[in-house]
Parts: C-alpha cells; structure tokens; sequence
C-alpha cells in the first residue's frame, strides 16, 4: 500500500469522537438487500447478493444502490468495508447527507488512486484540499470510516485519517453529474466491480429531540 497525505494532527480527529455515541446501527447484514435498491443510472450493471456482500456490477459506467430507509443528516458515523473486484476506478464511493446538502467520498477515482471528498465550495475531491493517493489492491478489503458534523468531515481508510476538512461556513455540493441519483445515501461504482458488507451508522450524540433524524 502507498499513499500521500498531508499529516493531520490528531487531536483535530478527535472533535467528534470526545462526544458521546449511541449504538452502532445495521444497514447491511449480509443476508439481504431489504431497505436497498438499485440506482437508476443510465446502463448501469446489476447488484446482487453474493456470499455476504452486495456486488456491483460493472456499469457503463455507473453501478450503485440506494438505502431506502431513514438517514441522519447531520453527527453521526458511517462504517463499511469495501472491496474493488475488477476495473481500475471508484468500486464504492459513498454519497451521504451533511446537513441539508450532500457529498461524496471519493474512493479511488480518476484511475483509481485519488480519495478525498466531493465537493467543497465547487471543487471536486481531486482538486481540494482533501485529496490525496491511495493505492488499492484489487481482491483486498478495506474499512471505510466518514464522521459528520457541522464543523468537520472525518474520512479514514483502515483506521487512517485521509481527509478531516472544517466545512464551517462552506458550500457542500455534489459533482455535476449522474452521482445525485446516489442521494440520499447511496453507494456507486465507476466501470469498476465493487463488493460491499457490514454497513453500520451511530449517531455522535444520543438523540435528543429532532437531532439527528430527516
């Protein structure tokens, strides 16, 4: 594995995580695809179950799924594992809400090394200050990690801070594109074949009142 990121003290990570959490939550347990469905992107590959994982297929270019059920928009935690199959690309980029705007984790893209977030005040994740190169090995997994707040997004690769912007005061927005149809949480892979499996999310705070909920 080789990648380049900028160093990121560590005390900054910890803004989200000194709060207390509630539970970890199930989005995706391996068994079926209830609460999931499939993008609707123009020639996209099927998705299917497959030994615990659900498998993009490879589309022309996007493949993705679609959680159906309710989604916080604001302090929580996302984690999964992901696993590029075949192809040379993003094979589980991750669209979720921040607030009442949305963006993408980027994993992989632009020829399958660039990760960081799209976009922050209209500038793509290979072109913002979240950028950086990751080297994936086709076969492999890897543990994806995203913490939202109103002040930061926390991105990791295998417990490894990659991305960790203040978003204060910021425009979050989506790359122009195909990738809305991925609101409002979804997964997508780009001519690629992606595996994905144990899905979870926790609130960063217990829930009080409306916090948290859409």
């Amino acid at each position: 594995m080789t990648r380049t990121i900028a160093w990121i003290p560590a005390l900054l990570c910890l803004t989200a995580a000194a709060q207390p959490a509630a539970e970890w939550k199930t989005l995706f347990d391996g068994k079926s695809m209830e609460g999931w469905k499939e993008t609707q992107f123009a020639r996209h590959g099927g998705v299917k179950l497959e030994n615990g994982t659900m498998v993009l297929g490879l589309g022309q270019p996007l493949t993705g799924v679609n959680l159906t059920t309710p989604f916080p928009k604001i302090d929580y935690e996302i984690r999964f594992e992901a696993m590029r199959i075949r192809g040379g690309d993003f094979f589980a980029s991750l669209t979720i809400p921040v607030g009442s705007s949305f963006g993408t984790f980027v994993t992989g893209g632009w020829g399958g090394d660039i990760v960081g977030f799209s976009s922050i005040d209209n500038w793509d994740a290979s072109d913002n200050e979240t950028r950086s190169y990751f080297t994936f090995e086709n076969g492999r997994w890897y543990t994806f990690k995203l913490q939202v707040t109103a002040q930061r997004i926390v991105g990791s690769i295998d417990d490894q801070v990659v991305f960790n912007p203040v978003i204060t005061g910021r425009t979050i927005s989506l790359r122009p594109g195909e990738i809305s149809l991925s609101t409002p949480f979804g997964f997508a892979s780009y001519n690629t074949v992606g595996a994905i499996r144990k899905v979870e999310y926790r609130l960063l705070r217990p829930p009080s009142g409306d916090r948290g909920k859409q």
